[in-house]
C-alpha cells in the first residue's frame, strides 16, 4: 500500500471471465515469523508518514516496544500490531503507529500466509498486509489486505508498470473494478478484486476469529485465497513445513501470466504491515464516515482506536519445492533517489525516500 489506494465498497457488475487454470504447486517452508521473534527481522519505518499523507507517526522498533504498540502478547504468542490508543492528540500532531517491511525479500516462486485473528478497522483507520519490491513502480506491488474506514470487504490489487493487466481471471469473486495494472493509469488504483464475503474486512472479519490469507506469487500468475478461521484447510492448521495449493482450491483473485509477464513485473518482494489514519482517503470520507477525519478522529484520547489493531499468528514464506527463494539485504539496492522510488538503505537499516505519488481514492 504505499501509497494513497483506490478503494471500492460497492461491488461493480458481475463479469463473465474466459478462464485460464491455475496451476497446483507444492512449496516448501523457508522462512517463519513467530512467537517472541517475530519482529526480529523487520525493518520499523520511524519516520511520519510522509507515503501516504496519513495522519500518523511510524515509530521505531524501541519506541513501538516502550509504548506496546508492536509487541508478543506472552499468554498467546500472537504478534500485535497496533495505533496508539491511549494518548491524547491535541491540533498539528500525529498519532502513533507502526509500519514494518521484511528485511528479507522473495523472489518469483514464492508463496506467504499471514495468520491473522484480528486486523484493524473503524473510521479514520487504513490498514493493509502487502508487499513490493525494492523500487516502486519498477518492482510491482501486490496489495494482499487493504481497506478504510467502515469497509465490510477485502479490496485486492496489483500495482506496476505499464503492461500489465488482468484477463481471463480464474477466481471465486465477480467483484472486478479494474483490469489495468499500471500505476500511471486511472491515478493508480491498479487492478482491483474485491472479495465479496464480509467476514473479509472488518468487524466481520474480527468477530469471525479472522482468518489466513495467502499469496502466491508464481510464473504463471499472482493469486489471493482467503480463509476464515473455522475454513482453514488442514494444509495450513497443521503446521506442516510444505504445502500443495491444490488442497486451496480455487483463488478468490487471480491475475494470471496471459496478461501480465510476471517475472517482468515482479522483482523480490518485501512483506509489510501497516496502519495509517485519514490519509488521502479524506476525499471520500463522508461516503463512511461523518465529521472531519483528523479534528473528529485523530484529534483527542484515542479510544476510537480500541479496534485498529493487528493480532497476527504468524508469517510463513515458503518456496517452490527444491528451491530458495530468499533474498536477504546483504547489499543496498541501489537506485535514483528521485521521489517516487524508495530505495533500502542497509547502512542505516531503513527504507528512505517516498515511493510514488498520492492516488484518487474512490469508494
Amino acid at each position: 500500500m504505499v501509497s494513497a489506494h483506490s478503494m471500492m465498497v460497492t461491488a461493480l457488475a458481475c463479469l463473465a471471465f474466459s478462464v485460464a487454470p491455475v496451476t497446483a504447486t507444492t512449496y516448501s517452508m523457508v522462512k517463519e515469523y513467530y512467537g517472541s521473534s517475530f519482529f526480529n527481522e523487520w525493518t520499523f519505518y520511524n519516520y511520519y508518514d510522509n507515503l501516504t499523507n496519513g495522519d500518523v507517526t511510524y515509530v521505531s522498533a524501541q519506541n513501538a516496544a516502550a509504548y506496546k504498540l508492536a509487541y508478543v502478547d506472552a499468554s498467546t504468542n500472537h504478534a500485535i500490531i497496533k495505533v496508539d490508543n491511549t494518548s491524547t492528540v491535541v491540533y498539528d500532531n500525529k498519532r502513533n503507529s507502526v509500519r514494518i517491511a521484511s528485511n528479507d525479500s522473495f523472489t518469483v516462486g514464492s508463496l506467504w500466509v499471514a495468520d491473522i485473528y484480528h486486523a484493524p478497522y473503524g473510521c479514520s483507520v487504513w490498514p493493509a498486509w502487502w508487499s513490493q519490491a525494492a523500487l516502486w513502480p519498477q518492482g510491482g506491488e501486490i496489495d494482499t489486505f487493504e481497506g478504510i474506514n467502515t469497509n465490510t470487504q477485502n479490496q485486492m490489487s496489483l500495482h506496476t508498470e505499464t503492461g500489465c493487466t488482468a484477463v481471463s481471471q480464474n477466481q471465486t469473486s465477480t467483484l472486478v473494478a479494474s483490469t489495468n495494472c499500471s500505476y500511471a493509469a486511472n491515478s493508480d488504483q491498479g487492478c482491483i478484486v474485491t472479495d465479496p464475503s464480509t467476514a473479509s474486512y472488518g468487524a466481520g472479519f474480527a468477530s469471525s476469529g479472522g482468518g489466513s490469507f495467502v499469496t502466491e506469487m508464481a510464473s504463471t500468475g499472482i493469486s489471493i485465497w482467503f480463509f476464515p478461521r473455522s475454513k482453514i484447510p488442514s494444509s495450513l492448521s497443521n503446521n506442516g513445513s510444505t504445502i500443495d495449493t491444490s488442497t486451496f482450491g480455487i483463488p478468490v483473485a487471480n491475475w494470471p501470466s496471459t496478461g501480465c509477464n510476471i517475472a517482468q513485473y515482479f522483482q523480490p518482494q518485501h512483506l509489510i504491515f501497516d496502519i495509517t489514519l485519514c490519509g488521502a482517503n479524506g476525499a471520500t470520507w463522508n461516503s463512511t464516515c461523518s465529521g472531519i477525519c483528523y479534528n473528529n478522529w485523530v484529534m483527542g484520547n484515542g479510544t476510537d482506536y480500541n479496534n485498529a489493531y493487528f493480532e497476527v499468528g504468524y508469517v510463513r514464506v515458503f518456496s517452490t519445492k527444491g528451491t530458495n527463494t530468499v533474498v536477504s539485504p546483504t547489499t543496498a539496492t541501489s537506485g535514483t533517489n528521485d521521489g517516487d522510488k524508495i530505495i533500502y538503505d542497509v547502512a542505516r537499516d531503513k527504507y528512505v525516500l517516498s515511493i510514488r505519488t498520492f492516488e484518487t481514492l474512490q469508494l
